[in-house]
């Protein structure tokens, strides 16, 4: 059976397909991929920058090597993660599978691989994924509530002095003008926009229990909190202030967790 409006199995894919082209890159399986991918490389370079004599920062031209994997990938990329995936049986692991095989060629990356998803739970990469999801997919919507937002206001200030009934306990009371309701309605859907816009996208990185158990195993004496914590807030490449070299995920800082992070904020978000 072919893939048409018809056969959809939900209407996202159907009927509206045409309506939520701009998110299919970032909420697809592809653009969580994608998005793994990001949230690993951006943990081992930072790990490279630690100070840690086993990993020695990277070199400038592997640095541009690892931001040519994020920003070149590609649906071939994203089959070929399924791939791996089939003999994985693991899909976070088939991408970590899949960047080690990208440093292939590499001597500087080869070396170091084996501090690819280093000390990290799926969970670390999967919910941080998430939040990038979100991010992007709610810059995409708060940019149509905003044209819904500048039309009606646009059609207040037009209808401002245009008159109409109106009603109290289903009757006709004292009049109003057109332009008057639409306003109700435009300072209502611009509160709802703002409360969708400041809703914080939490993200943890802390390890299979949320205590960085491995990470201390390795080294004791590290501020593992506090390096989590700049991986995760740092801004992401192409963000204002954000380092080239070093990139962050631009996200908020969620300290406390089990294993998952307790999505409380996407609660908050979808309602």
């Amino acid at each position: 059976m072919q893939l048409t409006a018809l056969t959809a199995v939900s209407p996202l894919d159907g009927r509206y397909v045409a309506k939520l082209a701009a998110l299919r890159p970032i909420m697809s399986e592809l653009g969580y991929m994608q998005r793994r991918v990001q949230v690993e490389l951006a943990w081992f370079i930072a790990l490279s920058d630690a100070g840690f004599d086993e990993f020695k920062p990277l070199s400038a031209p592997a640095r541009a090597y690892l931001a040519g994997l994020l920003h070149d990938f590609s649906e071939a990329d994203g089959q070929a993660i399924k791939d791996i995936e089939k003999t994985t049986n693991h899909d976070v692991k088939a991408v970590e599978y899949w960047i080690k095989s990208k440093f292939d060629g590499q001597p500087e990356l080869q070396a170091a691989a084996e501090f690819v998803h280093f000390a990290c739970t799926s969970e670390d990469i999967n919910n941080t994924s998430h939040a990038l999801q979100l991010k992007a997919g709610r810059a995409v919507l708060l940019q149509g509530l905003d044209a819904v937002i500048a039309r009606l206001r646009e059609l207040a200030h037009a209808h401002a002095a245009v008159p109409m009934l109106s009603r109290t306990h289903g009757q006709t009371a004292s009049p109003t003008t057109v332009g008057k309701e639409i306003g109700n309605v435009v300072v209502r859907l611009a509160a709802a926009r703002e409360k969708i816009a400041t809703v914080k996208l939490l993200a943890k990185m802390n390890g299979a229990v949320g205590n960085y158990n491995a990470h201390l195993s390795a080294w004791p004496d590290f501020d593992w909190e506090a390096f989590s914590r700049r991986v995760i807030e740092s801004p992401a490449a192409g963000e204002p202030g954000a380092d080239a070299a070093r990139p962050g995920l631009g996200l908020t800082f969620q300290p406390y967790s089990i294993q998952i992070e307790p999505h409380d904020y996407m609660a908050e978000l979808f309602d």
